[in-house]
């Protein structure tokens, strides 16, 4: 085989390997922007299932009287 048909060769080789580089490059690419949207829903979960846990609190115990409510008349007949 001449020197020239083995450096053609090569060069066919280098640029099929180039290709197939680039053909995973871009899955790569895709597998982080899909990894990327299922960290940010995985956020937007955690955010509103801290807001549901903070609402079931408040829920559990009651609400938070301030100066803005008052509390509670008693009832007739309860003594203190």
């Amino acid at each position: 085989m001449s020197l020239r048909t083995t450096v053609l060769g090569q060069m066919s080789e280098i640029r099929e390997l180039h290709a197939a580089d680039r053909r995973r490059q871009a899955v790569i690419s895709e597998m982080l922007k899909a990894d990327q949207r299922r960290s940010a829903e995985m956020r937007e979960l955690r955010t509103a299932d801290h807001t549901r846990q903070q609402q079931l609190i408040q829920t559990l115990t009651g609400p938070v009287r301030g100066p803005a409510q008052p509390e509670l008349p008693e009832e007739a007949g309860s003594s203190s």
